[in-house]
């Protein structure tokens, strides 16, 4: 049997509000590449994410480190987004004093 190597797609969509997910799942690329650098094998991310297909795994961690800067920087900016929603939650709903508040609303019941 002769191998023909062939380019297989790279299993990543982005979804409209442009976060990239592992296809055919909601697993994004942040969670993969997350866990990888924290020292996850792929096994080990396909036993936390059982949706998700060992190959595509592979080939998700593949990706990113033939496109590191781009990835990283994709990263990046999904984590300055994610600092200014949690800054506007927290500007329009002030957290401090939320339990004393909670608290207070429950006893009134």
């Amino acid at each position: 049997m002769l191998l023909i190597p062939t380019a297989e797609p790279i299993p990543l969509v982005t979804d409209a509000n442009g976060v990239v997910r592992i296809s055919k799942s909601r697993v994004t690329l942040d969670t993969v590449v997350t866990a990888f650098l924290e020292g996850s094998t792929a096994e080990e991310i396909k036993e936390q994410y059982p949706s998700l297909r060992l190959s595509d795994i592979y080939s998700v961690i593949g990706y990113y480190l033939r496109h590191q800067a781009d990835v990283d920087e994709y990263l990046l900016e999904r984590q300055r987004r994610a600092c200014d929603v949690r800054q506007e939650a927290e500007r329009r709903f002030n957290p401090v004093g939320i339990r004393d508040r909670l608290l207070a609303r429950f006893q009134l019941v």
